[in-house]
């Protein structure tokens, strides 16, 4: 295959990967259900061998599993599971402070506020909160200055899309999360980098409180 041939696939095939992992997180495909090649195909107009190649990738990661008779269904975390994630993103999201607090510049920190004051507009609408929540803490690991963290966070951050629905539905929780931010802007600011681990670290607990909450409602 040329190059720019096989350029283009892998850039239609990266693209088709990130549609339906998005779909995934907006709740259009929801945890347990199916997801057939055609009717995927069919849904973001693209050829059946990009989206064949998507699944796949989806699959290897644990967002997919497959299902007897169906192909493959979006994976359904058990409770021991969503505790390893929080457990790992409590490790993680605290070095990103930690390390953000050595690393980020006065132009990163006045930007991380303009988007912590978005997520408290937002109070009202759940999924745009969760949407200016994910560029804060994108723009955390960006101040991180660390690929390798980076990349681990997005990983993990791709097994999140698993979770139905945001936390932020629980009445109050987006300006609970606030006031989290700005905890760990402040001490990203006073160059605090213990203070800011620490900060980070509650916030993600206070999140597994309210995720308990809602997977205890759900059940």
């Amino acid at each position: 295959m040329p190059a720019s041939k096989d350029l283009l696939s892998k850039t239609r095939g990266q693209s088709t990967y990130q549609a339906i992992l998005a779909a995934i997180r907006d709740g259009i495909y929801r945890p347990g259900d199916p997801l057939r090649e055609e009717e995927v195909a069919a849904r973001l107009s693209v050829s059946r061998t990009p989206v064949r190649e998507a699944l796949g990738r989806l699959q290897e990661k644990g967002l997919l599993e497959a299902a007897p008779g169906r192909g493959v269904a979006v994976s359904i975390l058990s409770m021991r599971q969503i505790f390893e994630l929080y457990a790992m993103r409590e490790e993680l999201e605290g070095i990103v402070a930690r390390f953000a607090a050595r690393h980020a510049t006065e132009a990163e920190i006045a930007n991380l506020e303009r988007l912590n004051a978005e997520f408290a507009a937002a109070a009202e609408n759940p999924k745009l909160a969760a949407q200016w929540n994910r560029q804060f803490h994108a723009r955390l690991y960006d101040a991180a200055r660390n690929r390798y963290l980076r990349q681990a966070v997005e990983d993990l951050q791709e097994t999140i899309a698993l979770l139905p629905d945001t936390t932020f539905i629980q009445k109050g929780r987006t300006a609970t999360a606030t006031e989290e931010h700005v905890s760990i802007i402040e001490a990203i600011r006073r160059r605090d980098a213990e203070g800011a681990e620490k900060a980070a670290v509650d916030h993600i607990k206070a999140a597994l409180d309210v995720r308990l909450v809602i997977t205890k409602t759900e059940s």
